[in-house]
Parts: C-alpha cells; structure tokens; sequence
C-alpha cells in the first residue's frame, strides 16, 4: 500500500490543544478510516511557536489522506507527498 508524507501547518497552539488534535486524529482513524494507518509525525516549531508536522501515512490513496486531514479540521495541509522510497545512514557503504 501507498504511503505518504503530509505536511500540516496548525498555526499557534498550544501542548493541551496538540493533544486534543493528535486524539482526535487517532480516534478518526480507528473509527471512520480503518484503511489507513498513522506510522508516526515529526513535530516542529519555528521561531514564533507555529507548529508545523510531517506526517507518515499508510493509505490506498492521497485522496483517502486528504479526505482524513479534511474530517479532522484544526490545520492546513500544505503537501502531500508520496513516499518512494526509505533510505538509513546503515544501509550506505563508505
């Protein structure tokens, strides 16, 4: 199955309400999209506290990833991308 990179700005919020979103985004998930799978966000901030995540996806379409990212509100999804490949520092002879 296809997997994706989404990229989320959610703007000024606070730990409390990143919680909220990522319990809100899980029980989506569970109940109304069991055909995807959250593998894991990478949060950031910059400089002013905006917090911006990248999201690993596992999904049939961008369009399934989409539609979940629409259902949970809260953010801006700036890009979708999907995954071609995943590459470790290990697997790199020098």
């Amino acid at each position: 199955m296809p997997r994706y990179v989404i990229e989320r700005d959610f703007g000024n919020v606070d730990d409390d309400e990143m919680l909220e979103i990522a319990v809100l985004s899980k029980t989506l998930g569970l109940e109304q999209f069991p055909d995807i799978t959250w593998e894991h966000s990478h949060v950031c901030s910059d400089d002013a506290g905006a917090v911006r995540m990248f999201c690993v996806y596992e999904a049939p379409s961008e369009d399934r990833v989409r539609e979940h990212a629409a259902r949970m509100g809260r953010h801006v999804v700036m890009a979708v991308y999907e995954i071609a490949g995943d590459v470790t520092p290990d697997e790199i002879k020098v």
